[in-house]
């Protein structure tokens, strides 16, 4: 029992919505006149007119659902999508169907349920074949967006009628925040160089130790021979010889945290947001090992452009708190470190930089 109400819930989820087009209307009208005409007058020719025109509709509803049906389809977004700027969205529609080719498929993106302003079309698709595409987007801000599925329609044959369906592919995206080129930025307010070692990790310098393989982590610096004999990607890691580094401290509070409401506070946060991922960044690109400290937590150092990706992880998943909780302890005092906020926000004592959004 409970796998038939499981087959016919799939079954009522997968139903099929029809819409009349506007040239569908027309033959709608005219189907009635010629249906009319043929009653009153009994003609055997506008019987036969009235029951090709029927032909014509039921031929339409039945290829239709040929073409939807059979039909699978993805998405396949890029490795980076930031705040604020367009990126493609790419679409994969395959024909499962052994015989029959499916035409004029129109898909739509659906978030929370909702189709997005953008559609892919294919015109044709082979039995048995994948066909590709992408449709061109903007998410205004950073953060987790949730796709929930698909909506896949079709005028084919005659354009009548509109038939669609919605197909359940949740999915879900890592918006980074906006990063803009740096004209000219702060000096950092601490810099160590020379051939000494430091203490801590770097690519050159003396031999350290081992550790199991990260993202971000130069696969140069992988050691075969451990990796073989214990199953998994192991990398060395080396005393560094000269140190460039900057912290960079981020004020993610607002009056209330998650409770504030003022669109203009949230605006500023996400300059201020923007603003630390764009100095990370700067920096990377130059050589320094740059760590982010927020209130409440910290992200461990990144020390190339490879381990960017992780930095703007972090900053696009970055909680706003209340102005109660203290910055995360890092290593650096304040005196060494640089600070981004909003502007207008509560001024921080001890930092030498302050940078406002």
């Amino acid at each position: 029992m409970a796998d038939l109400i499981a087959r016919l819930r799939r079954a009522w989820r997968g139903r099929f919505r029809l819409s009349v087009t506007r040239e569908g209307w027309w033959f709608i009208g005219i189907t009635i006149v010629v249906g009319l005409a043929a009653m009153n007058t009994g003609n055997n020719l506008l019987y036969l007119l009235f029951a090709m025109v029927l032909s014509l509709v039921l031929a339409s509803g039945v290829l239709s659902n040929v073409s939807l049906r059979g039909v699978s389809v993805t998405r396949n977004p890029p490795l980076r999508i930031h705040a604020g700027r367009p990126f493609l969205m790419g679409i994969a529609l395959r024909n499962e169907k052994k015989k029959f080719p499916s035409f004029s498929v129109e898909v739509e993106d659906l978030v929370d349920g909702k189709p997005l302003d953008k559609k892919c079309y294919f015109l044709k698709i082979p039995a048995g074949r994948l066909q590709l595409t992408s449709y061109r987007h903007v998410v205004p801000r950073r953060g987790r967006t949730r796709f929930t599925g698909f909506r896949l329609s079709t005028k084919f044959p005659f354009a009548l009628f509109r038939k669609s369906c919605a197909r359940e592919v949740e999915g879900e995206v890592i918006v980074l925040p906006a990063v803009r080129p740096i004209a000219i930025a702060p000096p950092p307010l601490r810099g160590l160089h020379g051939d000494d070692a430091s203490g801590r990790l770097g690519r050159r310098g003396d031999f350290h130790g081992l550790r199991e393989y990260r993202d971000g982590d130069d696969p140069r610096d992988v050691h075969w021979r451990s990796s073989a004999r214990r199953g998994r990607a192991m990398v060395r890691e080396h005393e560094e010889e000269s140190t460039l580094r900057i912290a960079l401290y981020l004020d993610n509070a607002l009056p209330d945290g998650e409770g504030c409401f003022d669109l203009a506070l949230r605006d500023a946060l996400e300059r201020a947001v923007s603003l630390a991922a764009s100095l990370a960044v700067h920096y990377l690109e130059r050589g320094y090992a740059v760590r982010l400290v927020t209130r409440g937590s910290a992200a461990p150092w990144a020390t190339s452009t490879a381990q960017s990706l992780a930095l703007l992880r972090y900053l696009a998943l970055l909680p706003t708190v209340d102005e109660s909780v203290p910055f995360a302890t890092a290593g650096e005092t304040r005196r060494e470190a640089l600070l981004v906020a909003r502007r207008g926000a509560r001024r921080q004592g001890g930092f030498a930089q302050v940078i406002e959004a």
